[in-house]
Formats: structure tokens, sequence, C-alpha cells
């Protein structure tokens, strides 16, 4: 498994998995964010591609840099934005090579605590988040307010 910096040739594949992560957004916006991430408009502060034997791209994982996160007690700190493998790559550490690359990443930039998040209901990133030593912290109801009359 390799894992690398995302490169321009990536721009289609990794809107294709954005839009695989999340499926309630606006594809095209996801597609367009890739776009801008190479035009110098940079959507996170890292992003990591991860390839399968054949070179092509299986999975992502967007790092942000947040001023804080939830349970941690440093600021500023990397956040995990997005962190994906495609169904046929799963269970054959492409997410676990991901993390650890990001995780390399803050190291090596002093960083002290990594965050990340996901849904209530997603028991399956639960469990790979937890698998990989990171500890839940808090669980968050949002809330919403039309101010539409």
């Amino acid at each position: 498994m390799k894992i690398r910096s995302v490169e321009p040739r990536d721009r289609q594949a990794w809107a294709a998995m954005r839009a695989e992560l999340w499926p309630n957004q606006d594809s095209d916006l996801l597609a367009h964010q890739t776009l801008l991430h190479f035009s110098g408009v940079k959507l996170a502060e890292a992003v990591f591609i991860s390839e399968d034997v054949d070179g092509s791209a299986c999975g992502f994982l967007e790092l942000s840099v947040r001023t804080s996160a939830e349970g941690c007690s440093a600021s500023p700190v990397p956040f995990v934005e997005g962190w994906y493998v495609s169904p046929i790559a799963r269970h054959k550490g492409a997410g676990r090579a991901l993390m650890s690359a990001a995780e390399h990443w803050a190291i090596m930039r002093n960083f002290t605590e990594i965050a990340s998040n996901t849904q209530v209901e997603d028991a399956q990133s639960q469990g790979a988040h937890a698998a990989l030593g990171y500890e839940e912290v808090e669980r968050v109801v949002t809330f919403r307010k039309s101010l539409r009359v």
C-alpha cells in the first residue's frame, strides 16, 4: 500500500471518493473544491492518497489544522476532516496507512495531539478509530433553527 500526497492527476478520483464519503453533499461542489485546491485555494493543510497495487487511488485523508478540537488540550490541533477508503480496498491496511501518514505529518510539525470525528450512527468508523488508538471524548447533539419567516 503506497501513501503519498495528492497530485493534480488524482483530482477526478479524489472528487469521486469525496462524493462517496459525503453522499448528501453536492458532488459538483465537492469536485470544484478539488479544482480550487490545485489552484492555490487549499482545501486542507495536507491531503494524502492511498494507491492500490496497480497505482490507482483507492482512498484519501484530508487534514486541516483547527484552533481547537473537542477533548484536546493543545491549540492548534490537526484535524482529520475526511477519511475514506473504497470498499474494495478496505481491510487491507489503507485506512491505517492514511492515518499513520496524517499522524507523521503532525508529529513532524511538533503537534502533540490529533483529532477526528464521525457520525454517531457510524459504528464502522468508530471501530476503525478505536482500533487505531483514538479515544472517544464527546458526543454532540447539533441543533438548527430556520430564521426565515
